[in-house]
């Protein structure tokens, strides 16, 4: 083959320019390029490593911001429970006293009312014996005759309503 037979005449030729090709290959791209494009892996594993620092610094203050806010929060629930348990005493303590006094005040209404009503009792007995008494002369005068005292009719009637 006359393929195989023109390698020994250009072997030699084809080395030195594979070589030339390979060594400016490798420092345009491996001197060139190379140092660029692993500065720019850099820059940007540098500014990833730097967001990830601040996001964790910033999770940090959230998460501190956060406890602050639980604190406060609950501080401002214990607060607005012993507000409103005051609140409530107070109003207790204030229900207790108006109904106290409308207790006292109804007790006095009442024991005025009763002494009226004894008194309207007490009142209307005595005209029932009045009445009763005179009634009780007139029928013993239709009836027998006889003209009976008051004093006797009276103590008659009381007789007759304590027995009744």
């Amino acid at each position: 083959m006359p393929q195989i037979a023109q390698i020994a005449e250009t072997y030699s030729s084809q080395i030195f320019w594979l070589l030339l090709t390979f060594g400016f290959v490798f420092f345009v791209i491996g001197l060139g390029m190379v140092p660029k494009v692993q500065g720019t892996a850099d820059a940007r594993d540098a500014k990833i490593s730097g967001d990830l620092d601040a996001a964790k610094a910033a999770f940090a203050r959230a998460d501190e911001a956060e406890a602050d806010y639980r604190v406060r929060d609950a501080e401002s629930r214990a607060t607005a429970q012993a507000v409103l348990a005051k609140a409530k005493a107070d109003a207790a303590r204030d229900a207790e006293r108006k109904l106290a006094a409308a207790d006292a005040e109804i007790a006095s209404l009442i024991g005025a009312a009763e002494a009226r009503i004894q008194a309207a009792s007490n009142a209307a007995m005595e005209q029932i014996e009045t009445v009763a008494a005179d009634a009780a002369r007139d029928m013993v005068a239709r009836i027998s005759g006889v003209d009976a005292s008051e004093d006797a009719a009276r103590n008659a009637v009381k007789a007759a309503l304590a027995h009744g």
